[in-house]
């Protein structure tokens, strides 16, 4: 371990002090701290790129494992559930920070970088991949924790190392999956952009047939894209997203599961209690008890 490493650690176990989540200053990045070993769970990540500063975390995806750690962080480019599983311990607790990617700035940088898109024809593609850190990425993210402990650099400092981590990440050479979500002209682009939808609308009725037009793809061309980015098809997509959704609802907001059920579009609370241990396991109000005793939401310090 380096100096700037060990500082960085020293410096998130003040900023998240707790195990859960903690907010930073700056809306789009959050902490996280995990002082146990986790088996594997069920989980939702946003489009966004999570740095492990200490322990080790396994996803799996599409049979695939990928760790992301002190060497190696996760980018995650469209609305994705997949498996987690955490190493960790009290004494080694793992520390890092999830950068939520802001479309906005990504669709500025892939403009900036115009130059540099490649095109994508006989690469597979991949919604979520680990990638190696560099010395340029680690020194922006040793900048941008310093930033994010002291107030006025955090408002004045951390946006722009902010965008300067999009950036690195961009012109990795795995950073052209991530510039592929913003091409319409490719199948991921299109589906990345259904996601996207299903993703902010889940609370409403979502039809096939509008999905499909907003691809500019037939049905039977959708459900086929659908499942090369996410093993599944749209409609077990949808299902996915709203028991995860619920999920939060009922942790973070305290919300009942009968009102969990209702906002997130079902109509039968009972059908809705059986879908959601069928995936995570066991029933919502057991879940939700395990999960608030692992992960709260701490606000900025």
């Amino acid at each position: 371990m380096n100096e700037n490493q060990s500082e960085m650690i020293s410096l998130i176990k003040k900023l998240a002090p707790s195990q859960g989540y903690t907010q930073s200053i700056l809306e789009n990045i959050t902490f996280m701290r995990v002082d146990q070993a986790l088996e594997s769970m069920q989980t939702l990540y946003e489009p966004s790129i999570v740095i492990v500063l200490q322990g080790e975390k396994h996803g799996y995806y599409l049979g695939e494992k990928y760790t992301y750690d002190a060497q190696n962080y996760l980018v995650v480019s469209v609305p994705l559930p997949f498996s987690v599983e955490t190493i960790a311990s009290s004494e080694q607790p793992l520390l890092g920070l999830i950068l939520r990617i802001d479309p906005l700035i990504l669709a500025e940088l892939v403009v900036d970088l115009s130059d540099y898109s490649e095109t994508l024809s006989g690469q597979s593609i991949s919604a979520l991949y680990a990638s190696p850190m560099d010395i340029c990425l680690e020194n922006s993210v040793y900048r941008l924790i310093k930033a994010l402990s002291e107030e006025r650099e955090a408002k004045i400092l951390a946006p722009s190392i902010y965008r300067e981590i999009l950036y690195r990440v961009l012109v990795n050479e795995q950073g052209q999956v991530l510039r592929s979500t913003l091409y319409q002209n490719n199948s991921f682009g299109k589906i990345s952009k259904v996601l996207h939808y299903i993703h902010n609308q889940y609370q409403t009725k979502i039809d096939l047939d509008y999905l499909a037009s907003q691809a500019n793809l037939s049905i039977p061309s959708l459900h086929v894209h659908f499942k090369a980015v996410t093993s599944t098809s749209p409609i077990q997509y949808i299902k996915m997203i709203r028991l995860h959704k619920s999920r939060l609802m009922m942790i973070q907001e305290n919300t009942t599961v009968e009102d969990a059920a209702r906002r997130v579009g079902y109509e039968s609370t009972s059908q809705f209690s059986r879908e959601f241990k069928r995936l995570f396991g066991q029933s919502p109000m057991d879940e939700v008890k395990k999960m608030k005793s692992i992960f709260t939401l701490s606000p900025s310090s």
